[in-house]
């Protein structure tokens, strides 16, 4: 394993059993087909699940509905992009020619996601315990505190407590489609609420950017069945 990687290791305080998972956690689609997209697909869930035990310990008087708030607040790309720039990432994708020449090293959405596949790399790697205080100690510098839930609510946030308040199903987000070349590609995403029957979708410039755009098109389609 190369300098680089090794000191990133020290950085996150945790010593691969195979480096390979920490590498391809690196690796934009742009780059090779052996990418980083299902690691942050996994690592997706994992830091959530820690955040929100990070926050029902740390802020033990608030609801619920709050709770949803300040970890949405936490996991949102502009938190992640900011620890990402903390841990060195910018320097260390690997990244296609061209999304390299576009800027990709320093593009927030890549930066937020190869965090997430650093996550998911570390409980594929050594569990969830690992992966969990790997969380803490990326977070152990991000204030948390009960006014972040006053923040306005993103569409995902707004329609899982939707869902919540009338004791359904959390939605199903599928990326239906990856349009345009490497270095400049939208996803078109799908977002499915069974128990209602809706299925709408929406595009963006990432996977995560899509998921909210087909949030905010079934809450839109929700609202109007309400009216």
């Amino acid at each position: 394993m190369d300098d680089p990687l090794a000191a990133l290791q020290a950085r996150l305080q945790h010593r691969f059993s195979d480096p390979r998972l920490l590498a391809r956690a690196l690796t934009h689609r742009s780059f090779s087909a052996e990418h980083n997209e299902r690691l942050e697909f996994l690592g997706d869930s994992v830091l959530n699940l820690a955040v929100a035990a990070l926050v029902y310990q740390r802020l033990d008087k608030l609801p619920e509905g709050d709770l949803s708030r300040v970890r949405a607040n936490l996991v949102k790309q502009e938190t992640l992009h900011r620890i990402a720039t903390e841990l060195g990432l910018p320097g260390m994708l690997r990244l296609g020619e061209g999304e390299a020449r576009s800027g990709g090293h320093r593009r927030p959405s890549i930066l937020a996601d190869a965090v997430e596949a650093v996550v998911g790399a570390v409980h594929l790697d050594a569990g969830y315990g690992a992966a969990e205080a790997l969380v803490h100690r990326l977070f152990q510098d991000v204030e948390i505190n009960p006014h972040m839930s006053a923040a306005a609510k993103d569409p995902k946030t707004e329609l899982q407590e939707w869902l919540q308040g009338r004791k359904m199903r959390l939605p199903v987000y599928r990326v239906a489609a990856t349009l345009g070349a490497a270095h400049k590609q939208t996803f078109d995403v799908e977002c499915e609420v069974t128990e209602m029957g809706v299925v709408e979708r929406g595009i963006g410039a990432s996977r995560r950017a899509g998921e909210q755009a087909a949030a905010a098109a079934v809450l839109m389609a929700l609202k109007a069945r309400d009216k």
